[in-house]
């Protein structure tokens, strides 16, 4: 594994979970055909020891890009009789499905969620390494990460999505974090891919980024950082490489206070838990790609929720028009219902630009505003979270009742994480 400073990527770890796994892949014979078998995968690495059954299943998007979804259910289940409601868990920016499941079997959401009965699913976007790479591209190759996160919404999710909902004929909850959000609202407008989901949970919902006020993530986007790597060569986004890392680091000489370097991405953390810092750098970062960080780069300079700015003519060509079309919010079903959950210190998903983001929206989102907590405290909150099924009515009690339930309050069940389980 290449060399990556522990403080260099205590950011990511907070920000995003991540992953490790090597790139061996067997695909097994099975009646179903994105059924995979793989001794180095996700299932085999984390869920399968713990004792869930687990099967990996792998998806072909629309562009040719081939990604890994895992399949969980608890000990006491039961994967050819699931009897819950399918949830799909979309990670964030420089993570992978493996963040669901970081913690003990306690504290960590995606085996929580099984133990309640639902029937788990795990996204792992395109060029993570828990996805299987593509149909003829190599990951050496240029073209390879020519892609943002609208390719994440419009082909990776809906492409989970579409799969998901053939297997179990059954409308899908989402639960997203961080890019997981952004790649959820933007799918959420588009009829096609909004008609296979029940509800969605956000945490640290995203949609606009006018107002990150992180002092390094501003210094990235004021020395066009994006650029910079570009013109190194550079189309993957590898946080484990040395140039990255040194270049990273120049940012903070003199310019950035860094000491607190956490602190300088995401805002001040008040519940953060430090001590399984070595063990989540087992896993982390995944690689993105430089048009992704482009992309989020854009949102903050031009405020803007749309599709990637190619500049004036190319946006001719590809939109038929000066500026990328805005994806609409307020084209999200008022009927569908959602749940998000931020924090007053985040610096990057900002409460005024959350604001925004209600304010457009149709629909009336139940809302979980917790002030002292930065974007690092939220992360640590998709490991814990779950961890209190103390209200007055658990998942477990949902899931015998009639369809009908009232779903955002269920939802907030699961993730209403209380004070007293914060480390």
């Amino acid at each position: 594994m290449d060399k990556f400073p522990a403080f260099l990527l205590l950011p990511f770890l907070c920000f995003f979970h991540s992953l490790f796994l090597s790139d061996a892949d067997v695909t097994g014979n099975s009646s179903d055909p994105g059924l995979t078998l793989s001794a180095e995968s996700l299932c085999a690495q984390l869920i399968e020891p713990n004792g869930y059954f687990c099967t990996e299943h792998t998806v072909q998007t629309k562009d040719g890009y081939l990604l890994a979804l895992q399949r969980i259910s608890s000990p006491s289940g039961d994967l050819k009789v699931q009897q819950g409601h399918p949830v799909l868990l979309q990670h964030g920016l420089f993570m992978a499905g493996d963040a669901w499941f970081l913690d003990s079997t306690e504290q960590s959401l995606g085996f929580i969620l099984a133990d309640q009965g639902f029937d788990v699913w795990v996204g792992n976007v395109r060029g993570t390494r828990w996805s299987h790479g593509h149909i003829s591209l190599l990951d050496t190759d240029k073209e390879f990460w020519e892609w943002s996160w609208q390719e994440l919404a419009l082909y990776d999710l809906a492409e989970m999505l579409h799969y998901i909902h053939a297997i179990t004929s059954s409308k899908i909850f989402i639960v997203g974090h961080s890019q997981g959000t952004i790649m959820s609202l933007a799918a959420l407008t588009q009829p096609d891919i909004v008609e296979m989901v029940e509800a969605a949970a956000l945490l640290s919902p995203i949609s606009y980024l006018e107002h990150v006020s992180a002092p390094l993530v501003l210094r990235m986007v004021a020395m066009h950082l994006d650029q910079m790597v570009l013109a190194l060569g550079l189309h993957q986004l590898n946080f484990r490489s040395d140039v990255l890392v040194n270049l990273v680091d120049s940012l903070c000489d003199d310019h950035v206070d860094c000491t607190d370097f956490l602190s300088s991405i995401t805002g001040q953390n008040c519940c953060f838990n430090k001590t399984r810092m070595n063990f989540y750098l087992e896993y982390e970062p995944h690689p993105s790609s430089v048009k992704n960080l482009r992309h989020l780069f854009q949102m903050i300079r031009q405020g803007t929720f749309s599709q990637y700015d190619y500049g004036i003519l190319k946006n001719l060509l590809i939109y038929g028009q000066f500026k990328p079309p805005a994806f609409d919010l307020s084209s999200i079903p008022k009927s569908l219902p959602m749940w998000m959950s931020f924090g007053g210190n985040d610096a990057l998903a900002d409460a005024t630009d959350v604001q925004r983001t209600l304010e457009e929206l149709s629909s009336k989102p139940e809302l979980l505003y917790l002030d002292n907590y930065g974007a690092a405290s939220l992360v640590e909150d998709t490991i814990i979270v779950g961890a209190s099924l103390q209200s007055e009515e658990t998942l477990a009690e949902v899931m015998t009742e009639d369809r009908s339930y009232n779903l955002t309050a269920d939802l907030r069940s699961v993730f209403f994480v209380k004070d007293r389980l914060l480390h």
